[in-house]
């Protein structure tokens, strides 16, 4: 038995500040679906891959799997609402939402600090998760955006104007 609780370790876990991301894929049907991640994470520069987690169950996992495509929005600072709604499973995710199709076809939100439009090479089991490690085939940034950031089961924002120098 682990020394300590699942909730402990949740707790634990919080205490580690990450971006947050929504990830948009589509179905078979080219229907637009979208998720609320923390879990994503760089892995290399060449070639260019990412990876994020997914719930293993998730009703999201067979549009995500390997050879598929997806959307990664990095969310802006003010974009803590779309953060909620997207943490949820619902239909029709993007009436009331800003978005477009990207060139891709893929459903893209207005407004986050950055994209990357990816397409999965390799998805791994870990625990009650799997791992989707996948190629980044296009990217758009705004580097004058502030990122959403989560800790301790909050949402933050950093101000990166207080530390540059003169």
């Amino acid at each position: 038995m682990a020394p300590f609780t699942s909730q402990e370790l949740r707790k634990g876990f919080a205490s580690f500040a990450t971006g947050v991301t929504v990830i948009t894929c589509l179905d078979e049907e080219r229907n637009a679906h979208g998720i609320t991640i923390s879990s994503f994470n760089t892995v290399s520069l060449e070639p260019p891959l990412i990876l994020w987690s997914l719930k293993k169950h998730s009703r999201l996992m067979p549009w995500v799997e390997v050879g598929k495509k997806h959307l990664i929005h990095v969310l802006e600072r003010s974009q803590e609402s779309l953060a909620m709604h997207f943490a949820t499973v619902k239909q029709d995710q993007f009436i009331n939402i800003p978005h477009q199709l990207a060139a891709s076809g893929l459903t893209q939100i207005a407004h986050c600090v950055a994209y990357y439009e990816c397409e999965t090479v390799s998805v791994h089991v870990g625990g009650d998760h799997n791992i989707i490690v996948a190629k980044v085939i296009n990217l758009k940034n705004h580097p004058e955006k502030e990122p959403l950031i989560f800790a301790r089961s909050k949402f933050l924002g950093l101000d990166f104007t207080e530390n540059q120098p003169n």
